[in-house]
């Protein structure tokens, strides 16, 4: 297939409202989009456990899949228990990372996710935001594992002095993005949705100019922006006008089935 596309969506306020519900549009324009011939696949910051039932749920097998905001990209592999295994993951030392923001903000809630996936952490955590392979520790047990993603939450600040107080921080070593409330997500230096995806891409064979990327939040913002130059970075109609700013396409909202209205015309 000559004009065969590459695309990257986006799980959480893309695919999924906030309530955890997935339109039957949605589901149906996205099976037809794959049914075409195209590399439809998931670009999520979400750990693998919490990835690999909504490949369930579109009844999706792409060869790659892109988890915990780049850190980790799954491989199809048939010999695996669940269908992927790990090709490719980036890790690093959090200690210095935790100390730091640690200093600024003392009553913020912390995770550290490993290569497999599994979570520690202190403070409180919502039951959907870290899956069932999580364990509470004290704090000086997080800075002993490498980590592919650190999480951050502090539903005391108001998302503008979070901003304001991890700006501050200069967390210069890492790569960090700041999702829809106080919620930061920390990975490796230089890693992001989008380098994973240029791997992807690349090992494909596929053109900058045949991606398609979508995404809603701040943690989408390098992804559309490697969409764009070339291809299609396309932001949900409720993103932050920071992540609408770097797409060169919109759609409709994820109550309003954006993707699906995207995909009616592919």
């Amino acid at each position: 297939m000559t004009d065969r596309w590459l695309i990257a969506l986006d799980i959480d306020g893309t695919l999924m409202r906030e309530d955890g519900s997935i339109s039957d549009e949605v589901i149906a324009q996205v099976q037809r989009v794959r049914d075409l011939g195209h590399e439809v696949m998931l670009a999520t910051g979400r750990s693998v456990s919490m990835t690999l039932p909504v490949l369930d749920r579109f009844q999706l097998t792409p060869l790659y899949v892109v988890c915990s905001n780049g850190a980790i990209t799954l491989k199809r592999d048939p010999d695996a228990p669940t269908g992927y295994s790990r090709s490719v993951v980036d890790s690093f030392d959090p200690s210095e990372v935790l100390t730091t923001i640690s200093g600024s903000l003392a009553d913020a809630s912390y995770a550290v996710e490993d290569e497999t996936g599994f979570y520690r952490y202190t403070g409180f955590f919502p039951d959907s935001t870290l899956g069932a392979s999580s364990q509470r520790v004290a704090f000086d047990e997080l800075l002993k594992h490498q980590a592919t993603r650190v999480v951050v939450i502090s539903p005391e600040h108001a998302i503008e002095d979070f901003l304001s107080i991890v700006e501050r921080m200069g967390l210069h070593k890492v790569t960090y993005n700041v999702g829809w409330t106080a919620w930061l997500d920390i990975a490796p230096d230089g890693v992001n949705k989008a380098t994973a995806l240029e791997r992807v891409r690349e090992w494909h064979g596929i053109p900058r100019s045949h991606v398609i990327a979508v995404g809603d939040g701040r943690n989408d913002i390098d992804m559309l922006r490697w969409a764009s130059a070339e291809g299609r970075g396309i932001a949900m109609g409720q993103a932050p006008e920071e992540v609408m700013a770097v797409a060169n396409e919109s759609t409709a909202s994820d109550l309003d089935d954006g993707v699906a209205r995207l995909f009616a015309s592919l």
